[in-house]
């Protein structure tokens, strides 16, 4: 009996591990090549990339807080900080500090002058971040485990903490 079936025999089915006969993994194959022979340089200059753009982002939003309703967070922002502080700061000082501290961070990181300074900063200005959405919980939270825009703001600079922890990293490596 002679089989009429269409099937390849295993070993004529073209895999993903031939270039030759998928010609797009091929193509894919050789941008990664280049690629993967600039990490050595990248893994270098990782710290400075990081810290470069961190800093344009703190800059950006502390210089938004210089103008009153310019930051999308600013309600937030005021209220966590009021809370914070027990009220003893009114609600347009603590937007003028906020403004000064996440300003001055970003500077400090764009330009790498009073760099320790500005991480240990930015870690003690993360904690208090991070603790508003204790200290808030109806304008972080929907339910316990469904934040609110404004919690997802806050969630969000986990990933700034992490990029800040390789940064001080690369800071203390002698």
């Amino acid at each position: 009996m002679t089989s009429t079936s269409h099937h390849r025999h295993p070993a004529e089915v073209p895999t993903l591990a031939d270039p030759a006969t998928v010609p797009a993994l091929g193509l894919l194959q050789s941008l990664w090549s280049r690629v993967a022979s600039h990490a050595p340089r990248y893994t270098r200059i990782s710290p400075a990339v990081l810290r470069v753009c961190i800093g344009l982002v703190f800059c950006w939003f502390g210089v938004l807080k210089f103008f009153p309703g310019a930051s999308a967070a600013e309600d937030f922002a005021i209220g966590a900080m009021t809370e914070l502080t027990l009220g003893f700061i009114p609600g347009p000082v603590c937007l003028i500090l906020l403004a000064v501290l996440e300003t001055g961070i970003g500077l400090a990181l764009l330009t790498g002058f009073l760099l320790r300074w500005a991480l240990a900063a930015f870690f003690l200005h993360m904690a208090g971040v991070f603790l508003s959405l204790l200290v808030m919980p109806d304008a972080a939270w929907h339910t316990a485990a469904v934040p609110t825009l404004e919690g997802q703001y806050v969630i969000k600079n986990i990933v700034l903490v992490a990029a800040c922890l390789h940064i001080a990293a690369d800071e203390l490596t002698p």
